[in-house]
């Protein structure tokens, strides 16, 4: 049985409890594609210059900029290049070639005047602007030149890293392995989505809830259902996340203080509890331990609390198994629309839609702000911060404010 006289803890410690516990999992080789969002965890080099030969940055003729300063300027027109051409032509003085945009530049040329700036006149074009030389000419190797490292191991791949790799010839690429998370339901009262629940039942929000939230942070969730409320259903769960070697177990529901609450009592009995108690709300009971060398993270069974304490103790975990180093979560600052009182001395996030008006941003509730009212999360943007020392807010006082991903434009209620 777990101690109950155990400290709570501030939510800080917590996290950082928890961090210490996970590590940067092992890589693995990935398409390309594939590895956008991800962390690389190998060196790239350019395997050539980009560009590999000194092109046009835009249509035009291919010139010496000696011809055209001054302008006007009559040149004879050899010929045309297009990209993907190399062009065998010579251009000498007081002679000139069509090019394209990206097209390799002629031998004796040194300059592109664009179309816009010329007059062309049978086999000879009049360049009608003073050009000084060199102008719209890429060299060769201007982006990158050949060996040079373009990536290094624990940078983020964005889409423009990812259009790097595919400029270097490379179509599979070796990043940071996703974190495989165990997702396991509690309660009698708990059934799948599909099933009409009868009187006293619910869906199994949670499940789903967290598993998108999971996604979201670059995990790949493994839903194992719902455990019954017996310490012999709660154990099978726990041990099948260990089956399918889980990086990470979540159960939700089961970590309060009721007879019926035993995840924390199989935790303690089947591997390590480390704590149990948080001083916050939503979520303060959230049991915490290490189940067979994996952690293991007990969610309240409230659908807010369940959700608000995956994105400040799960996420971080994730992204550090991941081989983030940073896990910050995006905050802006808000003046309350209502006045807040409370005197429980936990940190509230409370949730809120954020408006601006034209005196700044204001953070307004979402109704009410039980937790197990999943629309006040639904009709939120953000979680207003409510220190744990502070007992009164008036209208107007400025709070920090966690902002949440929002619905995209044109949604509405």
């Amino acid at each position: 049985m777990p101690d109950t006289r155990r400290p709570v803890l501030g939510v800080e410690e917590a996290r950082e409890r928890i961090l210490a516990t996970v590590d940067v999992l092992e890589a693995e080789r990935v398409p390309v594609l594939e590895a956008s969002g991800r962390v690389l965890a190998e060196e790239i080099a350019a395997d050539r210059d980009i560009p590999p030969l000194t092109n046009a940055a835009m249509d035009g003729y291919a010139v010496r900029g000696a011809d055209v300063v001054p302008a006007p300027a009559r040149l004879r027109v050899l010929g045309e290049v297009a990209a993907g051409r190399v062009s065998d032509v010579r251009v000498g003085p007081g002679t000139a070639v069509r090019i394209m945009t990206g097209a390799p530049i002629p031998d004796g040329a040194d300059t592109v005047v664009r179309f816009e700036d010329t007059q062309a006149d049978g086999e000879e074009v009049e360049v009608l602007a003073s050009y000084s030389t060199g102008k719209n000419v890429r060299p060769a190797g201007e982006d990158v030149r050949a060996g040079q490292v373009v990536l290094r191991a624990g940078h983020v791949l964005r889409p423009q890293e990812i259009g790097m790799l595919a400029a270097v010839g490379r179509t599979d690429v070796t990043v940071v392995r996703r974190p495989r998370v165990a997702i396991l339901a509690t309660g009698d009262e708990v059934v799948p989505p599909d099933r009409a629940p009868r009187p006293g039942q619910i869906r199994d929000a949670n499940s789903y809830t967290v598993a998108a939230q999971v996604q979201s942070f670059g995990g790949a969730p493994l839903l194992l259902g719902v455990a019954r409320d017996q310490a012999t259903s709660i154990r099978a769960g726990m041990r099948a996340a260990l089956d399918q070697e889980a990086d990470l177990v979540i159960t939700s529901g089961g970590v309060s203080v009721g007879d019926f609450d035993l995840v924390k009592q199989v935790l303690a009995a089947e591997g390590e509890m480390h704590f149990w108690a948080l001083n916050m709300k939503p979520g303060r009971p959230l049991a915490f331990g290490v189940l067979g060398g994996v952690p293991l993270l007990g969610l309240p069974g409230n659908p807010v609390a369940a959700m608000v304490s995956t994105l400040l103790f799960v996420r971080p975990a994730l992204l550090k198994m991941q081989g983030f180093t940073e896990w910050s979560l995006p905050t802006v600052r808000a003046r309350l629309a209502q006045p807040i009182e409370r005197k429980d001395g936990r940190r509230h996030y409370l949730r809120v839609r954020l408006r601006t008006t034209e005196t700044g941003r204001e953070a307004i509730l979402t109704g009410d702000q039980g937790s197990g009212i999943l629309k006040s999360l639904v009709d939120a943007d953000g979680l207003a911060i409510i220190p744990e020392d502070v007992d009164h807010l008036a209208a107007g006082t400025a709070v920090e404010v966690i902002c949440l991903p929002s619905a995209p434009r044109g949604i509405t209620d």
